[in-house]
């Protein structure tokens, strides 16, 4: 350990690029009206898939964040990742020079990385033979360059790292980037999640092991955590990224604090593949070790932005995993999937719900779970169907569970 005190860590800046909104404000507003970002697919021609829909993020330019040379060397997810991450230090009124740069991080998480360059330059490679592929394609593709390409365009210098670990990636960074500050190896870090995948090989593959909604002719209802007729989850792209820092030298620059982390938890099923284990004792233990790495009783939280996916198995095993852990509290909690509204973002969701998370505390308002029309009877806890709620929000959770096995529950507080 750098330093034997450990820090306490708070978030001061914010960036979002979601299918609800292009910024922080956009997003925030899209969630508490209760605003679906799921249509018909644009980005390619999905005529002959199964499924024909997606949360795809609108109107991004990436010209505003970079030069028309630049933009072109990097893959859709990377292009989130750092204008997410531009965001997030203008938002923070941070800025990163000679002196601070080996003090500031970056940890960039994502499920898939560059797919979109691998399937367009094998399209090449098998028309017009290896000699016509690019030579960008492998430094676009790699998962890691998000992050490489954030400290390119920020300056940061210090720990730099990219969490994959599927649908939890983005949680998985934020915890890790907590980690190096609490326990004085940087002094700041950008951290967060980014996908783009909203692509025809992706779509095929996931469409082959029925983990999508087929409601093509409903978008609008497609993505449905907790309820009943849920067939699925709706594939989302984009970013969500913070800025966190050691609290005493936000304190110092007079920054504008949205809340404290406070905790973290991970685990592994160790079970299968794709498939959550049956009484969600992961998930159970990952929020527990959370709760314990805070401090907190169950009964001290306000909120929690579940994983909440659409797909069967998920959500009743999620809601079972919330009631082990919290016991009786588990009927007071508020909780709520913002995936009903975004689709899900696969190494994205974790990064943009820990934004939603954080939003939650300082607003003191829980965005809802919309198209909860008829609730499952395995899942019966309070899901804030349909309309966001004014609520007090003092301490929230963040969950985020990936194929593999991977579970992570992020710990959040009211910055006092």
């Amino acid at each position: 350990m750098a330093n034997s005190e450990l820090k306490r860590v708070v978030v001061t800046g914010l960036g979002a690029i979601t299918p609800i909104g292009n910024n922080p404000t956009e997003y925030w507003e899209g969630l508490i009206s209760g605003r679906s970002g799921i249509a018909p697919i644009t980005l390619f021609d999905a005529s002959r898939h199964e499924c024909r829909i997606a949360g795809e993020v609108k109107g991004f330019d990436p010209l505003i964040y970079f030069d028309r040379k630049e933009a072109k060397r990097m893959d859709r997810f990377a292009q989130f990742a750092v204008a997410a991450s531009k965001q997030a230090l203008a938002d923070a009124q941070f800025v990163i020079n000679d002196l601070n740069a080996e003090e500031v991080g970056v940890i960039i998480g994502t499920g898939v990385g560059g797919l979109k360059i691998l399937e367009d330059q094998h399209e090449i490679l098998m028309l017009k033979g290896p000699t016509r592929c690019s030579p960008f394609m492998i430094p676009m593709m790699i998962a890691n360059m998000a992050a490489g390409l954030t400290a390119i365009h920020t300056g940061a210098k210090g720990p730099n790292s990219c969490t994959v670990t599927a649908c939890a990636a983005g949680a998985h960074a934020i915890g890790d980037a907590f980690r190096l500050v609490q326990r004085g190896y940087a002094k700041a870090v950008i951290c967060g999640g980014a996908e783009a995948a909203v692509t025809p090989l992706s779509y095929a593959g996931f469409a082959s092991s029925q983990a999508l909604s087929m409601r093509n002719d409903d978008p609008d209802h497609a993505s449905r955590p907790f309820d009943r007729d849920r067939d699925g989850f709706v594939m989302g792209e984009g970013a969500g990224i913070f800025l966190i820092e050691e609290l005493e030298q936000a304190l110092n620059r007079g920054a504008k604090i949205y809340g404290e982390i406070i905790g973290y938890g991970m685990t592994c099923d160790a079970y299968h593949m794709t498939s959550p284990v049956p009484d969600g004792r992961g998930a159970t233990r990952s929020m527990e070790l959370a709760l314990k790495d805070a401090g907190l009783a169950p009964e001290q939280v306000s909120y929690i932005n579940a994983h909440g996916t659409s797909t069967p198995a998920n959500d009743s095993t999620e809601t079972k995993a919330i009631k082990k852990a919290l016991g009786d509290h588990a009927y007071r909690v508020v909780i709520s999937s913002t995936k009903s509204m975004t689709g899900h973002l696969l190494g994205g969701s974790g990064g943009i719900e820990a934004v939603a998370t954080i939003l939650a505390i300082a607003n003191d308002q829980v965005p809802p779970t919309i198209n909860l029309v008829n609730p499952d009877p395995a899942c019966d806890l309070d899901y804030v169907p349909n309309v966001s709620r004014m609520v007090r929000v003092e301490t929230a959770l963040s969950n985020s569970f990936g194929f593999g096995g991977h579970n992570v529950t992020l710990a959040f507080k009211k910055y006092v």
